[in-house]
């Protein structure tokens, strides 16, 4: 349902009576999930959000969003879990669990509880067997890495060890299937074998048939090194320390300092994270920026001062402290490597974008000695050389002053105003060229890497930035226009959650027909020029309001 991009209708905070109703419809859909995990899933406090869209074959999709991240989604009317949510039913590889068609089914890997897809049996469990696990098994809704799970903070699934069971009896009913206690008879699991020849794993999905899924590349190297002992909140403490470290090491310069704690997050440390992990301090022992910051303070790493009333900034490196002498940034693996090549997104590539005349129909005389007609599309170039030539053609350069064009009748009704036509009988070669091109319908070709080129008409917009002020009297960045440069709004605003620390949101952009605009907390307008003009490496020339950026030691 996800696997290719979707279209968000709306993005808006759920109010309270929504909430509330969201938790009963999660009982009512999961009734073995106790109130305190009901509350957990559906907070009371923290943001949560109803995404409104459109799957790419247009089935309509609700999805409640937390934190930023997808944790259900309601196809009519039914509401089902994403498949990094909801541990479920296992079973070990002796045997397939007891489930009926049209069951709620979440899909594993051998070795890892942790769910890689959700979706719905297309047949029972004694069917499966029948058919010796052939024909589609499967009607997947939802897989790890498709255009939903990218829409939150694409975090990897957890690794979770498989449960000792005894395999499962299908002569009795599925209750009887032994299960995570918080799920049985909710969500029903099936792990998935992996081939030893070839490194492959197969699995059951929907559209597919049982034997062939093994050929899809999406659902190979998910599962997290099981021989890491520590608990995640180390793990997240040791990711902090290195990311901070190899910024420090790599990236920050003194011709920096001093350096805002919140540009170094999200400009150095994030993007010093190792392919495949996620940096989150809220996971970490830390829990903010500022506590970790003073740690390596008093480690006297850096030098933390408030330059500002509530701004902190970096003002100080001691580049010769042996932590940071003594740092090794890790090589990855070949073999994670070819992972990740599978895997990961294609790189942004800017478009490449020309500005192009249509020829109208009160021009058609002029050009159609060249051979063009009315809706010819000519670069500014070809315009000038059929002008040249035409004026050359028809001995239309002044004899006295070879600077002057003498105007023919037909050069006369293209390009004078009505109140010329008896007046004007010369002009100037540049004046003529620039009324030529004044007189063309402006048309602009777009053209993104291994596509056909497209023409509109018109000037393309430029990516819009602006700053609004709203009733809580805090300021929000408001982008607009991401879309002409195949920029998905959804991406940028979790890039932006990221790398702020702000709250993002994608809404429809008023006035404007199907197009979205992203709304970050805060004036965000210097993380976006390093993204759009550093990363994504746009032209300045079609982004406005980049000088909105807040000046050094203003606060936001």
């Amino acid at each position: 349902m996800f696997a290719k991009a979707f279209r968000v209708k709306s993005n808006t905070a759920i109010k309270g009576s929504d909430r509330r109703k969201l938790r009963a419809d999660v009982m009512a859909a999961f009734p073995t999930l106790g109130t305190d995990q009901v509350s957990v899933l559906v907070p009371g406090k923290e943001e949560l959000n109803i995404v409104k869209l459109y799957a790419h074959r247009g089935d309509a999709v609700t999805v409640y969003v937390s934190g930023g991240n997808p944790i259900l989604f309601e196809v009519e009317k039914n509401l089902y879990p994403t498949d990094l949510m909801l541990p479920g039913l296992v079973v070990p590889p002796a045997g397939l669990p007891q489930v009926q068609k049209g069951d709620l089914c979440a899909i594993a890997l051998l070795g890892n509880r942790a769910p890689v897809a959700v979706g719905v049996a297309a047949m029972s469990t004694a069917e499966m067997l029948t058919s010796g696990l052939k024909g589609r098994g499967f009607s997947v809704l939802h897989t790890y890495q498709d255009h939903l799970w990218r829409s939150g903070d694409k975090s990897s699934p957890p690794s979770l060890a498989p449960l000792a069971l005894d395999p499962p009896d299908l002569s009795e009913e599925k209750e009887s299937v032994q299960a995570d206690p918080a799920l049985q008879g909710d969500l029903r699991r099936l792990t998935l074998e992996g081939e030893e020849e070839n490194g492959e794993v197969q699995r059951m999905c929907g559209e597919k048939s049982l034997s062939e899924a093994s050929e899809d590349p999406s659902v190979r190297g998910l599962n997290p090194d099981p021989t890491d002992s520590k608990t995640l909140q180390e793990q997240m403490d040791e990711l902090v320390q290195r990311c901070f470290l190899h910024a420090l090491k790599c990236q920050v310069r003194k011709a920096d300092l001093p350096l805002l704690t919140s540009t170094f997050l999200g400009s150095h440390m994030l993007s010093c994270c190792p392919e495949g992990r996620q940096l989150d301090i809220k996971k970490s022992s830390y829990k903010k920026l500022s506590k970790f910051l003073q740690h390596m303070q008093q480690e006297q790493i850096i030098q933390v001062k408030e330059l500002s009333k509530g701004v902190e900034s970096i003002v100080a490196v001691d580049w010769k402290h042996p932590r940071i002498t003594s740092f090794v940034i890790a090589e990855p693996s070949p073999t994670s490597q070819t992972i990740q090549e599978g895997s990961r997104e294609q790189p942004y590539h800017p478009p490449d974008i020309k500005s192009l005349y249509c020829v109208p129909a009160s021009m058609t005389l002029l050009f159609q000695e060249s051979g063009h007609k009315k809706g010819s599309i000519l670069e500014g170039g070809e315009v000038r050389t059929i002008i040249i030539n035409y004026v050359k053609r028809n001995d239309l350069v002044d004899a006295d002053n070879k600077n002057l064009v003498k105007l023919d009748p037909i050069l006369c009704d293209c390009i004078l105003e009505k109140n010329e036509q008896h007046t004007v009988m010369k002009l100037p070669w540049d004046s003529l060229l620039t009324r030529c091109l004044e007189k063309l319908q402006p048309v602009y070709q777009v053209t993104f890497p291994g596509q056909e080129p497209i023409v509109k008409k018109g000037r393309i917009c430029p990516i819009d930035i602006t700053l609004a002020q709203r009733a809580s009297n805090k300021k929000v960045t408001v982008v607009r226009n991401l879309e002409a440069y195949g920029l998905d709004p959804c991406s940028v605003a979790a890039i932006l959650q990221q790398r702020c620390q702000a709250s993002a949101t994608v809404t429809p952009a008023p006035g404007a027909k199907d197009s979205l605009q992203v709304q970050i907390q805060g004036n965000q307008v210097h993380h976006l020029s390093r993204l759009l003009l550093e990363e994504y490496q746009l032209p300045r020339k079609h982004i406005q309001g980049l000088e909105k950026a807040p000046k050094p030691g203003k606060k936001k």
